[in-house]
């Protein structure tokens, strides 16, 4: 080992310790831009993990990247409006007509699983569940 090798070590782990250090104090401000409740959080991964096989703890980890995401983008009031769209939209029969003929609401779908799409790419979640 030359003594280069061992300066060297020194100052790589003093630049991965301050880019921890960087990027833990930015964390909490960049997850939390619109806040959503807890509750409907857990629910979202929950699901998200449940449509996305693979190992728990790796899809607890990109499900919770998604919805991180998502608040990013949407405010809370939007996102409940356009999931409840989204799952009303797979009521059958004349009740679930009603979702399906309203141009405003599928266009709020239609925006909703493009956000939900590129959330998944960004957080390397599989999109080939239901959803």
């Amino acid at each position: 080992m030359t003594a280069a090798q061992p300066e060297a070590r020194s100052r790589a782990r003093t630049v991965a310790h301050l880019a921890a250090a960087f990027a833990a104090a930015a964390l909490p401000g960049a997850a939390a831009a619109f806040d959503y409740p807890t509750s409907d959080r857990v629910v979202y991964v929950e699901s998200c993990v449940r449509d996305h096989p693979g190992p728990h703890f790796e899809m607890v980890n990109k499900c919770s990247c998604a919805i991180d995401a998502l608040a990013r983008k949407i405010p809370y009031d939007d996102f409940v409006q356009m999931t409840t769209a989204l799952n009303a939209n797979t009521i059958g029969g004349e009740r679930g007509a009603y979702i399906r003929d309203v141009e405003p609401l599928q266009k709020q779908i239609r925006d909703f699983r493009t956000l939900q799409t590129q959330a998944f790419k960004d957080c390397f979640v599989n999109a080939t569940g239901p959803r």
